[in-house]
Protein backbone atom coordinates (compact mmCIF):
# COMPACT_ATOMS: atom_id res chain seq x y z
CA UNK A 1 0.00 0.00 0.00
CA UNK A 2 0.93 3.52 -0.52
CA UNK A 3 -0.09 6.79 1.51
CA UNK A 4 -2.01 9.57 -0.06
CA UNK A 5 -1.31 12.18 3.18
CA UNK A 6 -2.00 14.98 0.81
CA UNK A 7 -5.19 14.18 -0.69
CA UNK A 8 -6.51 13.05 2.85
CA UNK A 9 -5.70 16.01 4.47
CA UNK A 10 -7.60 18.19 1.56
CA UNK A 11 -10.84 15.77 1.77
CA UNK A 12 -14.14 17.44 1.84
CA UNK A 13 -12.01 20.77 0.47
CA UNK A 14 -11.95 22.19 -3.00
CA UNK A 15 -8.21 20.97 -3.28
CA UNK A 16 -8.98 17.30 -3.25
CA UNK A 17 -8.95 16.77 -6.71
CA UNK A 18 -5.49 18.66 -7.32
CA UNK A 19 -4.30 16.85 -4.57
CA UNK A 20 -5.42 13.45 -5.61
CA UNK A 21 -3.42 14.13 -9.26
CA UNK A 22 -0.14 15.39 -7.24
CA UNK A 23 0.08 12.59 -4.92
CA UNK A 24 -0.54 9.96 -7.24
CA UNK A 25 1.59 11.33 -9.97
CA UNK A 26 4.21 11.52 -7.32
CA UNK A 27 4.08 7.50 -7.05
CA UNK A 28 6.69 5.73 -8.31
CA UNK A 29 6.16 3.08 -11.72
CA UNK A 30 4.22 -0.15 -11.15
CA UNK A 31 2.08 1.36 -7.94
CA UNK A 32 -0.80 2.08 -10.54
CA UNK A 33 -2.23 -1.54 -11.67
CA UNK A 34 -2.42 0.20 -15.38
CA UNK A 35 -0.77 -3.29 -16.99
CA UNK A 36 -4.66 -5.26 -15.90
CA UNK A 37 -6.25 -2.90 -18.31
CA UNK A 38 -3.77 -2.93 -20.98
CA UNK A 39 -4.02 -5.08 -24.29
CA UNK A 40 -1.08 -6.43 -23.69
CA UNK A 41 1.72 -4.35 -24.41
CA UNK A 42 4.35 -2.70 -22.29
CA UNK A 43 2.35 0.42 -19.73
CA UNK A 44 4.72 3.79 -20.37
CA UNK A 45 4.35 5.52 -17.00
CA UNK A 46 6.33 8.57 -17.85
CA UNK A 47 3.32 10.65 -19.04
CA UNK A 48 -0.06 9.62 -17.94
CA UNK A 49 -2.77 12.17 -17.25
CA UNK A 50 -5.42 11.95 -14.56
CA UNK A 51 -9.35 12.62 -14.23
CA UNK A 52 -11.56 12.60 -11.25
CA UNK A 53 -14.00 11.05 -11.80
CA UNK A 54 -16.19 10.74 -8.90
CA UNK A 55 -15.85 10.45 -5.09
CA UNK A 56 -17.72 8.92 -2.07
CA UNK A 57 -17.18 7.74 1.12
CA UNK A 58 -17.90 5.84 4.08
CA UNK A 59 -17.10 5.72 7.71
CA UNK A 60 -13.57 4.93 7.76
CA UNK A 61 -12.42 5.14 3.49
CA UNK A 62 -12.86 7.62 1.09
CA UNK A 63 -13.42 6.34 -2.74
CA UNK A 64 -12.35 8.45 -5.50
CA UNK A 65 -13.13 7.02 -9.08
CA UNK A 66 -10.13 8.31 -11.68
CA UNK A 67 -9.40 8.17 -15.26
CA UNK A 68 -5.93 7.68 -16.08
CA UNK A 69 -4.85 8.17 -20.01
CA UNK A 70 -1.45 6.53 -20.30
CA UNK A 71 0.66 4.87 -23.35
CA UNK A 72 1.53 1.45 -24.08
CA UNK A 73 3.72 0.04 -26.31
CA UNK A 74 3.33 -2.97 -28.62
CA UNK A 75 5.85 -4.76 -29.97
CA UNK A 76 5.88 -7.51 -32.33
CA UNK A 77 3.18 -6.35 -34.27
CA UNK A 78 4.99 -7.37 -37.56
CA UNK A 79 4.48 -3.61 -38.71
CA UNK A 80 7.45 -1.93 -40.12
CA UNK A 81 8.30 0.63 -37.33
CA UNK A 82 8.29 -1.22 -34.07
CA UNK A 83 7.52 -1.05 -31.18
CA UNK A 84 4.62 0.86 -31.94
CA UNK A 85 3.17 3.47 -29.33
CA UNK A 86 -0.61 3.31 -28.87
CA UNK A 87 -3.02 5.33 -26.34
CA UNK A 88 -4.34 3.45 -23.41
CA UNK A 89 -7.19 4.48 -21.24
CA UNK A 90 -8.65 3.20 -17.66
CA UNK A 91 -10.67 3.54 -14.94
CA UNK A 92 -9.59 3.26 -11.40
CA UNK A 93 -11.21 3.49 -8.07
CA UNK A 94 -8.54 4.78 -5.75
CA UNK A 95 -10.01 3.82 -1.90
CA UNK A 96 -7.86 6.13 1.16
CA UNK A 97 -8.12 4.87 4.54
CA UNK A 98 -9.46 7.78 6.93
CA UNK A 99 -7.10 7.23 9.52
CA UNK A 100 -3.82 6.55 8.31
CA UNK A 101 -4.13 7.93 4.24
CA UNK A 102 -3.15 4.12 2.77
CA UNK A 103 -4.31 3.71 0.24
CA UNK A 104 -5.19 0.91 -2.56
CA UNK A 105 -6.37 0.65 -6.04
CA UNK A 106 -8.12 -1.60 -8.20
CA UNK A 107 -9.13 -1.65 -12.04
CA UNK A 108 -13.28 -0.70 -12.69
CA UNK A 109 -14.11 -3.02 -15.11
CA UNK A 110 -17.11 -2.69 -17.45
Amino acid sequence: MVSLGNSLRAWNTAAFAGSLKADILGLGAGVLPLHEAAAGGCVDESDIEITLLGTSHSATEIHANIGIFFSEVIAGCSCGDEPVPSNAYCELRVSIDKGNGQARFEVIHD
